[in-house]
């Protein structure tokens, strides 16, 4: 079920491994709603909530992405206020389900470990095009072109999410390397509320409906 609500109104209810999800307006997110046929074209997660910034004494909550932002390129965490004020597109909060949540909390310091030692990593565009174009992976020629095989040495956007989420116990025996960020969205680990941060109603196809222990299956 799809809500619409300002990031200010819901930005407490938020929790360590939610998913924001992206859907941008620039030539490469075009190429990517195209090629992924969704709206979603980049994926966040959760890393922190109620930090306080001791400058101002307000507090903010923490994302962490692989993406090119502000001058930077490669894996970062930003502050989602931030990137709200800023994105020029649609955003979705996508909080984890209770079975999901459950998991996180078991497997929560492995998770964090985990993602801290990706920050400054390099943005891996090659592996991007790679997982977006999923409909060339059986070709017996093209298909090396297409088809990723996991190489963590460096990330792109929803690689470093499903990764996370295995970590965390979430989801597992996924290629990681050939998720996109609408596979995310998909995987079936969330609450059925999410919320729409920005831009006019926009349902995200399928939606929280796939098993992700079945993802290599039937994607």
């Amino acid at each position: 079920m799809l809500e619409q609500q300002k990031y200010h109104h819901i930005r407490e209810q938020m929790r360590p491994g939610d998913i924001i999800a992206f859907g941008g307006n620039s030539l490469f997110s075009r190429w990517t709603k195209l090629t992924t046929r969704s709206a979603v074209t980049h994926i966040a997660i959760v890393m922190q909530t109620k930090m306080r910034d001791e400058a101002s004494g307000r507090y903010f909550n923490q994302v962490m992405e692989a993406t090119v932002y502000e001058g930077k390129k490669g894996v970062m965490t930003n502050r989602l206020s931030e990137r709200v004020h800023t994105y020029d597109g649609d955003m979705w909060w996508l909080p984890l389900g209770e079975s999901a949540r459950n998991m996180f909390e078991q497997n929560k310091r492995d998770f964090f470990n985990f993602m801290f030692a990706q920050e400054g990593k390099a943005y891996d565009v090659l592996q991007l095009f790679g997982s977006a174009v999923d409909a060339l992976d059986s070709h017996p020629i093209l298909g090396s072109i297409s088809y990723n095989q996991e190489d963590f040495s460096s990330w792109f956007c929803s690689e470093l999410i499903a990764e996370g989420l295995e970590t965390a116990g979430i989801i597992n025996s996924v290629n990681a390397s050939e998720v996109t960020p609408v596979d995310i969205c998909r995987f079936s680990i969330f609450e059925q509320r999410y919320v729409q941060l920005k831009g006019e109603a926009r349902p995200i196809a399928g939606f929280n409906t796939q098993l992700a222990d079945n993802w290599g299956q039937v994607c």
